[in-house]
């Protein structure tokens, strides 16, 4: 390692931060203003509700507390993966199998919400189609072929390949992986600018957005007040779209969400010749461990490293020292290259590994979507496309079929379910070594 790349990270912002589009100001919310519906969290949950509702004709005031695509949605990875969760026949007891069906099916539709989102409101958020899981064992590549399988009896209509060991070379270069899924129909974005680009277009459609304005509390009832430190809203619906940022804003829903931090780290620009070497093909690719890597490139050629999946609730001091030796243990030959921005975040991530999508039992004109568990960027848009069929009144047998799938609360409270939860990630992780 070089002297140049000991130095110490300067940038503890995010990348996507560095290099947004414009983000213009919203107003801070003061008095009162009324609306069909009021939707709290501005990013993509949020933002897609809201936009989803107003296409439909509904008024639609949308508050966010810091600023639009501040927590997960403007931090994540930016890989746009098929699915919303992991495992689904777990849940064929409840749902039946053509339920299953449908849902498994949704996770090939919620990527294509985003690919008609970008197309329509020509959103520049540097789109790129093409996505790799990794196999770290012969077995995580036996998985691979019935998933392939499983694509193929869906109608999937985007290639999807099988690689092994020996053709590994023309996806990653390293040599650390067994084996791989190409699926062209998945890919990698600038999540941030798609989140500012989704916001204008909500904008276009006549939504009303408000920053700095945290929700400090809620009347529930026949028509919710939801009230901030200089307004409210007053509102026949209320949406809470804030998924690991919740808090104790609504004790109910926090409780079935456990916030983990995710972190990433981003090289400086690398040569063509070096980026074609990491990533040949440049696609996005994620391995399948439970503290998972995952990479790409941006589109000024950075490796965005990214993973370590924590549920202590604490933060490295250092990202970027903690990051950096688990991408040269996939690529020894960065160990000379400059880390430039280091970052982190809390993904929200329930028990069962499903998105959360319903509404309260007690409180039926009060919706909800959280505990996207990794599959953010895709599944908080079909999250805002089932919400808002469901609060216009059209049939919607996607949010009716999440809805029926129940959600326990973690155990321990808000101080013991994190150590808790870290507990079983480490006895997963131990069954790894087998």
């Amino acid at each position: 390692m070089n002297a140049r790349a000991q130095q110490p990270v300067s940038h503890t912002a995010s990348y996507y931060a560095a290099s947004s589009l414009p983000q213009p100001e919203h107003p801070v919310l003061k008095g009162e203003v009324l609306a069909d519906v009021c939707v709290v969290g501005g990013g993509f949950s949020g933002l897609n509700t809201a936009l989803e509702l107003a296409d439909r004709g509904l008024s639609v005031v949308l508050l966010e507390a810091h600023k639009i695509g501040w927590g997960a949605s403007g931090r994540n990875g930016g890989q746009l993966i098929r699915g919303v969760g992991h495992g689904l026949d777990q849940f064929t007891n409840v749902i039946g199998v053509e339920g299953v069906r449908q849902m498994k099916l949704m996770g090939l539709e919620a990527v294509e919400i985003v690919r008609q989102r970008i197309e329509r409101f020509q959103i520049p958020c540097d789109l790129t189609w093409g996505y790799c899981d990794l196999a770290n064992k012969p077995r995580d590549l036996e998985g691979f072929a019935e998933d392939a399988e499983e694509l193929h009896s869906l109608g999937y209509r985007y290639e999807t390949r099988l690689l092994q060991a020996n053709e590994m070379h023309t996806v990653v270069g390293s040599t650390r992986y067994v084996g791989g899924l190409i699926d062209m129909g998945s890919g990698h974005l600038h999540p941030l600018n798609l989140a500012l680009g989704e916001a204008a277009a909500a904008q276009q459609l006549g939504v009303r957005l408000f920053e700095q304005s945290a929700v400090t509390r809620i009347d529930y009832g026949p028509e919710v007040k939801v009230h901030t430190a200089e307004g409210s809203v007053r509102a026949r619906t209320l949406v809470l779209g804030c998924n690991a940022y919740l808090n104790n804003l609504n004790p109910e829903l926090s409780g079935k969400v456990l916030p983990a931090g995710s972190y990433i780290i981003a090289t400086e620009p690398l040569s063509e010749e070096l980026a074609h070497a990491l990533l040949p093909q440049n696609m996005a690719v994620c391995d399948q461990r439970v503290a998972l890597d995952y990479y790409r490139l941006s589109a000024d050629r950075r490796l965005l490293f990214g993973g370590a999946c924590h549920y202590s609730g604490r933060d490295p001091k250092d990202i970027a020292a903690y990051m950096r030796p688990k991408m040269l243990d996939v690529f020894a030959q960065l160990s000379g290259v400059k880390i430039d921005y280091q970052w982190g975040g809390m993904i929200g991530i329930g028990a069962n590994r499903l998105p959360q999508i319903g509404r309260l039992k007690d409180q039926p004109n009060v919706y909800y979507a959280q505990a996207y568990s990794g599959h953010g960027v895709n599944a908080t848009h079909l999250a805002g496309k089932l919400l808002a069929e469901a609060i216009s009144g059209q049939h919607s047998g996607g949010f009716d079929l999440f809805a029926r799938v129940p959600h326990i609360t973690f155990p321990g409270g808000k101080h013991l379910r994190s150590p808790l939860l870290a507990l079983g990630m480490l006895w997963h992780r131990l069954k790894e070594l087998v």
